[in-house]
């Protein structure tokens, strides 16, 4: 009978050491990334490491200083790291030398360009886009569902007279405008959401897409007309997709923070843009906050309105209503939101435009941006908003105006783990923490009880088991 009690005796000190153990583990992995990894429904579960802007402007600096002619493209590999593609072995040791990867392809951009120039010129088919997807060294055109198998053999004609460089591949879905992002703004028959603060120096504006209405389109922060934002002043589509919306209610918002839904900002501070591979969040007034990875760049893509080029394109989803959301990648602004094809529930492809292009052509900047809190990188992991809060107050701005590169500072939001700046981050901090530093405490409850009761010794009521 004893023998069994200082067996179990044993068993339960070492249960109780594994819990300690293994709350130990949870707690260090809560500490190092409060972040799941990426799901492929597009959920914002992997905070953006300021590695990928530094690797993405080391690849844009190359891709410049070495030309169009020697290279093809640029993204982030794998591993995290800047990835050139090069036509020749002098610049491919420029590249490693730099402190990227090269990779020598057989194409050059010159010649994947003029590629699509061709298809440019070809007769137009809504509901096919293309772009050049540099890993690959390919031009890739997507045809959806609402292509007809004839006018689909007449685009591979097209492509086969171009070449080697040109890949063909059908899709599921239509490609879209997502009309219907931060905060939704609303107009008659109409929902688009608002994408980044600018401004010109003297009035402030709301960039957006440029389908979301004309010229004089009124744009209000709720769908009986009771609260003016502004009104549309500046819209092109097709051929771009981006407008200026300026505001009339001077209450409303107009800093540089992105509002992204359930209180939480991040604050922008430049503007630059992408690289294939790097990791960016986009904001819908519909599907809330998203991520995924940008796949191409300068897309061009045949909607039934129109055709609009110079696209990011990614496989982030989008859905109705969040057209001319932020897209952003740690405090730095991309793009605004166009269109695509999916749902966040199937995924899907999305692009959108460049807010380098559109500031630039609109003479427009972000506004001057506040300190950010801490100035170190925050982890910037929440759950999906569904974009109930009906105030429009725009999104976000920064320092430099178009084309600049901004800080590297990574967002804070608050109430999530990067933020401990107020009630709510602390709590939300503490939680990621909580199941594992349960689980020591019961382990240490259990091995502090399998040293007070102790086996093989028997007790008398009234006197001290130590007493003889």
């Amino acid at each position: 009978m004893g023998h069994t009690r200082r067996r179990t005796h044993r068993v339960a000190r070492l249960v109780a050491i594994g819990a300690v153990v293994c709350g130990g583990v949870m707690v260090s992995q809560a500490a190092a990334d409060g972040s799941p990894a990426d799901g492929s429904g597009g959920d914002p579960t992997r905070a953006l490491e300021a590695r990928d802007t530094r690797d993405a402007e080391l690849a844009r600096t190359l891709v410049d200083k070495l030309g169009a002619s020697r290279t093809a493209g640029s993204w982030i590999g794998s591993d995290g790291r800047a990835v050139v593609a090069v036509t020749d072995a002098k610049a491919a040791d420029q590249v490693n030398q730099a402190g990227a990867h090269a990779k020598q392809v057989r194409y050059s951009m010159r010649q994947l360009r003029s590629a699509t120039e061709t298809l440019r010129e070809a007769p137009r088919v809504a509901g096919t886009a293309w772009a050049v997807d540099a890993m690959s060294n390919e031009v890739v055109v997507l045809g959806d569902s609402s292509v007809s198998a004839d006018q689909w053999s007449r685009m591979k004609g097209v492509a086969s007279g171009i070449g080697g460089e040109v890949r063909m591949e059908r899709t599921t879905g239509s490609f879209t405008t997502r009309t219907l992002g931060a905060e939704p703004i609303f107009t008659q028959g109409g929902r688009c959401s608002a994408g980044f603060n600018v401004t010109n120096g003297q009035a402030g504006f709301i960039l957006t897409a440029g389908h979301c209405g004309p010229n004089g389109t009124a744009w209000f922060a709720d769908t009986q007309g009771n609260t003016t934002v502004g009104t549309t002043v500046r819209s092109d589509f097709p051929g771009s997709d981006f407008s200026l919306v300026q505001y009339q209610n001077t209450s409303l918002d107009q800093s540089s923070v992105l509002n992204i839904g359930n209180g939480q900002t991040v604050r922008i501070t430049g503007a630059a843009d992408p690289v294939v591979g790097q990791k960016v969040f986009r904001s819908g007034s519909t599907s809330g906050l998203r991520t995924g990875s940008v796949t191409a760049l300068n897309a061009t893509v045949n909607y039934p309105e129109g055709t609009v080029s110079g696209l990011i394109q990614t496989n982030v989803c989008a859905e109705p209503g969040d057209s001319g959301g932020p897209l952003f990648a740690q405090n730095v602004a991309l793009g605004v939101t166009s269109g695509g094809t999916g749902d966040c529930t199937s995924g899907g492809v999305t692009f959108f435009q460049p807010v380098t292009k559109a500031m630039t052509a609109l003479g427009v900047s972000l506004p001057n941006a506040p300190a950010s809190d801490g100035e170190a990188a925050g982890t910037a992991s929440t759950a999906p908003n569904n974009g109930s809060d009906p105030a429009a107050q725009g999104a976000a701005g920064g320092q430099g105006g178009a084309g600049g590169q901004g800080s590297q500072v990574g967002p804070i939001i608050p109430g999530t783990q990067g933020d401990t700046s107020s009630l709510a981050g602390v709590v939300a901090y503490a939680q990621s923490f909580g199941p594992g530093l349960a689980l020591i405490g019961a382990g240490l409850l259990g091995f502090l009880a399998t040293l007070l009761i102790r086996p093989g010794r028997r007790g008398y009521r009234g006197y001290s088991t130590r007493w003889g």
